[in-house]
């Protein structure tokens, strides 16, 4: 990425940051509100405490029989501010809380409605951090923002009072605030700069160690424990410095406004004797101004509340990069009545990088047809499929389901009718159980779970397990394959119109996989595209579709095909099952589940396939 994109990025999520911090704090309008009123009214009952102490003072001073009364309310006075502030605490944690909550809501929102690679931009352990420590801190601006608003008032109403009691000693005051107007703009501007880049650093350190935990048995079986450790933490020099820097800031400038107010009330206080000597101010006003000078001088106490704005909002621009990720945009229309899956791809582009990876794809696949997508590694048949399912959109082209282009359903409806199995699938629930009945739509019933578990070949293992289905899937110990066959259970459970089999049987056994083939032709009407490793599920379909550098070389039955040596290449590299001589393997018509042979060697001549187990 260039520095220019580089920057347009950092000012686009700055944008969003704003934007998400406005909308968190407008998710807890009541309590928002409430912080900010009980903090006015706690600023309101400080800002009356030193009047109504100077005015008891004076009283008793002269013994006015008024001056118990004015306890009383000198009680009262202190007795509020003490209270309101509990209850701004209070709230302010309650809107933290909830700000945090939304805002890792929207960014986990956004990751799921955004495509796969470009959720993939953010490492996991980035993802992790941005949506734990991040939002947590950015979660905290909207009661910062009202209680520093706020915390603002007693300084102003100070100084006010300071010109109403005695002009000469609020002018001694002002001398001073110059200087600390500087430092305090000086600290937003540092502060700034260094939050970010400490914030910077630790993504960085937890995009390490997730991708290291995720890694660990082969981290172990290789020995390099250390090694990881050391790579992992090689950014803790930086981390160090950049956080000692950070509190260098913080710490100097409390440092010098912690100075600065101490001689500001001491020229206050002078001021105020003097001024008391010559009879213009009483004890009453004495006290009264030494302690709005006090308040006057709480400007240097808003830094703190400043500095957790500017955490708080360096922090939101890191959950902002969640934010501004492209949203795969859905319609509301639905799939009309009746129809039996017919796929349709007319010029399909897609582009990664500034270069195409799909050329212009043209393909046209009947209701309840199975095609099988072969190709060599990073031919395009994964994307294809991700294309056909709308996991991603394409850049130029239309992608249509019974005439209908995918971006134009709804969301519902597509995920409803277009079913995905992958070579890694994550399991969701409870229980196994739970786990195949995981998806879009209607729940479905034991029977089904268990229907789609049988053809699936899942069954014997799970009822293997403790409680059957009823297993909790952190105490279901799963082999690779017995994964995969539960992620194709899920699959079957809820298969629509469109199957779309991603490597799916990549981790079974020929004889399993084979079984899998079969019951998927036999069980599950959908139309299937199956992106295939395997020789066998290339010779069940009613069309093979070769891809080559993301271009449609071929598309034919799996008999025409195999005269092409090219074709047969494709799977003597993948290294799964090897041609050789001899007659080739029956197949099952995938689509009306009739038996055909494909010959005892093509027509073209080269060897027919023979499937090896693994």
């Amino acid at each position: 990425m260039s520095p220019s994109d580089a920057a347009a990025d950092e000012a686009a999520a700055a944008r969003a940051a704003d934007r998400a911090l406005k909308a968190a704090a407008r998710h807890s309008p009541g309590r928002t509100a409430a912080v900010f009123g009980c903090s006015v009214a706690a600023a309101a009952a400080a800002l009356a405490e030193p009047a109504v102490l100077g005015h008891t003072l004076d009283l008793l001073l002269r013994r006015d029989p008024g001056g118990s009364v004015w306890i009383l309310w000198c009680a009262l006075v202190i007795t509020a501010e003490v209270l309101l502030d509990a209850a701004a605490a209070r709230l302010t944690g309650s809107v933290d809380a909830r700000s945090t909550a939304w805002l890792r809501r929207l960014g986990i929102a956004r990751l799921l409605r955004t495509a796969p690679h470009h959720a993939a931009r953010h490492a996991p352990g980035e993802v992790s951090a941005r949506l734990t420590a991040h939002a947590t801190e950015a979660g905290t601006v909207p009661g910062a923002v009202a209680g520093a608003t706020a915390a603002l008032l007693p300084p102003v109403g100070g100084l006010v009072a300071l010109f109403l009691i005695d002009v000469w000693t609020a002018l001694a005051f002002l001398a001073g605030l110059p200087l600390l107007v500087v430092l305090l703009r000086a600290f937003a501007r540092d502060s700034g700069a260094s939050v970010g880049r400490y914030q910077q650093v630790q993504l960085a350190m937890a995009g390490r160690l997730v991708e290291t935990l995720a890694g660990a048995r082969t981290v172990a079986a290789a020995g390099t424990e250390q090694r990881e450790v050391s790579r992992i933490l090689a950014g803790l020099p930086e981390l160090g410095r950049e956080g000692r820097k950070m509190w260098r800031v913080y710490g100097s400038a409390t440092a010098r406004t912690g100075a600065l107010m101490p001689l500001l009330l001491y020229v206050v206080l002078g001021v105020a004797g003097m001024r008391l000597a010559d009879g213009a101010l009483g004890v009453g006003g004495l006290l009264a101004a030494v302690r709005y000078a006090g308040l006057a001088a709480g400007v240097g106490a808003v830094t703190g509340r400043l500095a957790a704005v500017v955490r708080g909002r360096a922090a939101a621009r890191r959950v902002a990069a969640l934010l501004v990720l492209p949203e795969l945009a859905q319609g509301e229309r639905g799939l009309p009545e009746g129809g039996r899956g017919r796929l349709e791809l007319r010029g399909v582009r897609v582009v990664r990088a500034g270069r195409v990876v799909l050329h212009d794809i043209d393909l046209d696949v009947p209701g309840g047809a199975t095609v099988a997508v072969v190709g060599r590694s990073g031919s395009g048949k994964t994307l294809l499929a991700a294309v056909a399912g709308r996991l991603t959109a394409c850049d130029a082209g239309t992608v249509r389901l019974d005439g209908v282009p995918l971006e134009e359903l709804s969301a519902g409806v597509l995920r409803q009718e277009v079913g995905h199995a992958f070579d890694r699938p994550a399991l969701f629930g409870e229980s196994v159980g739970a786990a195949i009945a995981f998806g879009a739509g209607p729940e479905p019933g034991p029977e089904a779970v268990r229907g789609a578990a049988r053809a699936a070949g899942a069954e014997p293992f799970v009822r293997r397990l403790p409680e059957a289905y009823a297993t909790a899937l952190a105490d279901a110990p799963l082999s690779g394959g017995e994964l995969q066959r539960l992620g194709l259970a899920r699959a079957f459970c809820h298969a629509g119109r469109l199957l779309l089999l991603d490597d799916a049987t990549s981790s079974l056994d020929t004889v399993t996989a084979r079984e899998v083939e079969r019951a998927l032709a036999r069980e599950v009407r959908a139309t299937r595209l199956v992106v295939a490793h395997r020789i066998s599920s290339a010779a069940r379909a009613d069309l093979v579709v070769w891809l080559d550098a993301g271009r449609i070389r071929a598309a034919g039955t799996h008999t025409e095909l195999w005269r092409d040596p090219g074709y047969r290449a494709v799977f003597a590299a993948g290294g799964g099952e090897e041609p050789a001589t001899g007659s080739a393997p029956e197949a099952e018509g995938a689509a009306g589940g009739q038996v055909g042979s494909h010959g005892g060697g093509p027509a073209g001549g080269g060897p027919a396939p023979r499937e090896v187990v693994r």
